[in-house]
């Protein structure tokens, strides 16, 4: 299993959010880069990214630093946040992205979806954020209206090679992940399928290995030194 330290930016900062409100906003650093160089230094192979201004509104105000980590690391970067257009995920796999993730345009404009697996294949991902057993969208504002399992079922339909799966209420809360529903998920479907929400420990680590997921997500348990990134990429082999 892989492990993605995760880093969120925001006005070039690494923060974290609380649920994915906006209004509970912790800063992390100052310089996202060095985050990155740690993760490396630790033994990450990987990076998750997400641009919580783009993903507000479409843009890609933090693509410098990006293409920094990009340049300047030797992690393969994957990135998601307001990507709805070709032009966009262009931009990205530019500036070196291994992976670039759809989230609410993989839900809403299946036309999109469609033309960028056609272009890109492997190197698009989907992000499937839950809550109350539905897809939300729109930083997390919205339900959609598929069901986890109809959505998953379309996704490998059409392609889809990569998921990233957040249970919205896990996250950054530290109260552990929902390892019932990544459990049903790996056993009906062939898709790599990444944890992303409340991993906390290094027990959600072995936890999840043991189920074969393809990868997992450690975002505010890294900041927090509640997980050892060294020990839970040990962990996670």
């Amino acid at each position: 299993m892989n492990i993605f330290p995760a880093i969120d930016l925001y006005d070039k900062k690494a923060v974290r959010l609380y649920k994915g409100d906006y209004n509970e906003m912790t800063v992390y650093s100052e310089n996202p880069i060095e985050i990155a160089l740690d993760f490396q230094a630790k033994g990450a192979k990987f990076i998750h990214m997400v641009d919580l201004e783009g993903a507000k509104d479409g843009t890609t105000p933090n693509i410098k630093i990006v293409e920094q980590i990009a340049s300047e690391t030797e992690l393969f970067v994957e990135i998601g946040g307001g990507v709805r257009s070709m032009e966009t995920l262009e931009k990205y796999i530019k500036a070196g992205v291994g992976r670039v993730i759809l989230g609410t345009s993989a839900v809403t404009d299946e036309e999109f979806l469609k033309k960028a697996i056609s272009e890109y294949g492997e190197k698009v991902a989907v992000g499937a954020d839950v809550k109350d057993g539905y897809i939300a969208i729109k930083g997390w504002l919205e339900k959609s209206q598929y069901t986890l399992d109809s959505f998953f079922e379309k996704m490998q339909r059409l392609g889809v090679k990569t998921i990233i799966c957040t249970d919205i209420s896990k996250d950054g809360a530290m109260r552990g992940t929902n390892l019932e529903m990544y459990r049903a998920l790996s056993k009906k479907y062939s898709l790599d399928i990444v944890a992303s929400g409340g991993v906390s420990t290094i027990n959600d680590i072995k936890e999840l290995r043991k189920m074969d997921m393809y990868g997992a997500i450690i975002g505010k348990a890294y900041y927090t030194g509640a997980i050892d990134l060294k020990e839970a990429i040990e962990v996670a082999k």
